[in-house]
């Protein structure tokens, strides 16, 4: 077997250095010209996507609006009588037959009457109320979590494809300069016209993973943008590093956790406020009870009579008893309740299988890592001596760097897949995610 020249195998040495254990320190966002894109770019780390997505988010931003109805509603139930008091005014003017003629009197009377609530309505109002604003700030809060789920997610993702961008830079480079080196091989004997078409198609396959690559990254620079409302032509670049260090707590801490959440939370804030608006509404079967004081003045000038009238007026409930009312509520309890029944068992179920996919993929990223990748290097240096010594050919050594290249690939796509991963955990077991950053 031939051998082949000193530029060839420095070129496929270099392709080796892919195939590292560890994910290189890099700059974000550093693309190479030609495949550089022309719109404007952002550095962002995680901490900043997520204050720009906190302030600009659409959804959480409507969710806080509601604050407003909610504390007013708690505001009127917390009112000393629910019921304001009417004041009546009226005016009389009277002509009565007389031996001397017609006499005009003037006549006037005022009024004022309070409804009392008797079945404890105002307690079931306030308590309603009350557990209605803080299942509202509970929302609110668990809004915030999954928008800060989501800006992470997508943070990670735009950080995974640069690195996949910047592979599949340095793998075009390599590959383009082996197609160059054999052709001019060729051109002087010393390699057959497979050799080059074989060098020429890996070139190729390189040009068009780095082209996929790029698209998925200016999608996903596209996504995080939108997420931050950013403006339009802004695409942002994200900077950190995918790593894949244990975190700090253990399944039980975190079982523990998804039972205190903020979406758990604001379930039972929501039951209690549904129990108390169907004890509201059992209570407002009982009739109110109406008091009224008036006072006013009749009669002719010289004999002017002074009048003071107590009222009392209750409603009869023969006909109309608040089916209605009661039906609604206790259907809204039983939602409640259901949903919550639901949700508590569901963020259980999902944080054991979150727990035990975070743990097979730091199995798999310690294997990629302590055995694959250093295996592969070992072979690449080795492949690349007998490639020189000419006991191999130009396709086995284009075999051995692809590989090394499909687990630097698999390397990067398990750290996202176990960053993503780590963000739903937390989001489902409602653990804190600040200062957590892949």
């Amino acid at each position: 077997m031939r051998t082949k020249s000193l530029a060839l195998a420095g070129a496929l040495l270099c392709l080796s250095n892919i195939g590292q254990a560890q994910v290189p320190a890099q700059k974000p966002g550093v693309l190479p010209p030609e495949i550089a894109p022309t719109q404007a770019q952002q550095r962002l780390s995680l901490v900043e996507a997520i204050a720009l997505a906190e302030a600009a988010s659409p959804t959480l931003r409507l969710k806080m609006a509601e604050l407003s109805a909610a504390e007013g509603q708690r505001a009127d139930a917390g009112a000393w009588l629910y019921n304001n008091p009417q004041l009546s005014v009226d005016q009389t003017r009277r002509s009565v037959p007389s031996t001397t003629g017609s006499e005009r009197r003037s006549e006037w009377g005022a009024g004022l009457s309070q409804t009392f609530e008797v079945g404890g309505q105002p307690s079931y109002r306030r308590e309603a109320t009350s557990a209605a604003l803080t299942a509202l700030r509970l929302e609110i809060a668990d809004v915030r979590r999954r928008v800060r789920a989501d800006v992470a997610e997508r943070h990670t993702r735009v950080l995974a494809l640069q690195q996949r961008a910047d592979t599949e830079t340095q793998a075009l480079k390599l590959f383009d300069d082996t197609a160059t080196a054999v052709q001019r091989r060729r051109q002087a004997g010393e390699d057959t016209r497979l050799d080059a078409n074989v060098a020429r198609v890996e070139a190729e396959r390189a040009r068009n993973q780095l082209a996929q690559i790029q698209e998925q990254l200016l999608e996903a620079r596209a996504e995080l943008a939108r997420q931050l409302q950013l403006p339009p032509g802004s695409l942002p670049m994200a900077t950190g590093e995918l790593s894949a260090q244990r975190p700090g707590y253990s399944l039980d801490a975190l079982l523990a956790s998804a039972d205190n959440q903020p979406r758990a939370g604001a379930l039972a804030a929501r039951e209690t406020s549904a129990a108390a608006r169907l004890k509201l509404e059992r209570a407002s079967t009982y009739p109110d009870v109406t008091v009224g004081l008036n006072v006013g003045r009749e009669g002719p000038g010289a004999a002017r009579e002074r009048l003071t009238t107590l009222t009392l007026s209750v409603p009869l409930p023969l006909f109309k008893r608040n089916s209605a009312g009661i039906g609604a509520a206790q259907t809204e309890l039983t939602q409640v309740q259901i949903e919550r029944q639901a949700a508590q068992r569901d963020a259980r179920a999902s944080v054991s299988s979150l727990w035990a996919r975070l743990a097979s993929l730091e199995d798999r990223i310690r294997r990629l890592q302590e055995s694959v990748l250093p295996a592969l290097a070992d072979n690449q240096q080795l492949s690349i001596k007998s490639q020189q010594a000419g006991q191999i050919g130009l396709l086995e050594l284009i075999v051995v760097s692809r590989q090394s290249l499909d687990a630097r690939r698999d390397l990067i796509d398990a750290l996202a897949d176990y960053q993503s991963t780590r963000i739903a955990l937390e989001l489902a077991a409602g653990w804190p995610q600040e200062g957590n950053q892949p």
